[in-house]
């Protein structure tokens, strides 16, 4: 598969097999992450490889934060709620949680921190595409929460970008049109206004 038909073809699989992911494939997908673009060679990134009842503790935490909203978590509807978070934390049988850890450099944007390792990401799910399994970014606001960043031992500015699910696809790949990159370019000449 070259580079164009795997940027084409790759679609976020939100359902996967319980089958576990043999660390060899894990390796390569970490690698791939690594050769990120990353301004100043910061290498801003962390990675925490979840697997087994290794997810637990992110299942515990996602439940904690959804806890936080309810006026009593002992009703039982809350209590499925807060379940249904818990096993969140299941739903593949690998989870990559991302972190940045910027750079003191004094030079680095911090944007541009978060931004190579989003990019880290992406190569990542390229690179799980191409070898066959389904990933999924998820983000939302439990990723940015206090409790997450102790939850991966993080302090200051690092914090979590995203949890990648992986495992191999239990659903078809569906399709999912663009809008043109026609509509959304600009093509500058000369010195006119945009």
């Amino acid at each position: 598969m070259d580079v164009f038909e795997a940027i084409q073809s790759r679609r976020s699989i939100g359902k996967v097999k319980p089958d576990p992911i043999d660390e060899g494939t894990i390796k390569k997908l970490l690698e791939a992450a690594t050769w990120a673009p990353n301004h100043y060679h910061t290498e801003p990134w962390k990675f925490f490889v979840l697997t087994k009842e290794g997810r637990r503790p992110l299942g515990r935490t996602l439940a904690e934060i959804a806890k936080e909203k309810m006026e009593d978590p002992t009703e039982e509807e809350n209590q499925l709620i807060l379940k249904k978070q818990e096993n969140k934390a299941f739903r593949a049988p690998l989870i990559i949680a991302v972190a940045v850890v910027p750079s003191d450099n004094p030079k680095v944007v911090p944007v541009e921190e978060i931004g190579a390792v989003n990019a880290a990401i992406q190569n990542m799910l390229l690179a799980a595409h191409a070898l066959g399994l389904g990933a999924i970014w998820r983000t939302g606001n439990p990723c940015y929460h206090p409790k997450m960043k102790k939850l991966f031992g993080l302090s200051g500015d690092s914090q979590v970008l995203g949890f990648v699910y992986i495992g191999y696809p239990d659903i078809s790949k569906t399709e999912s049109p663009r809008i043109s990159f026609e509509e959304k370019t600009v093509w500058v000449n000369s010195d006119t206004a945009y």
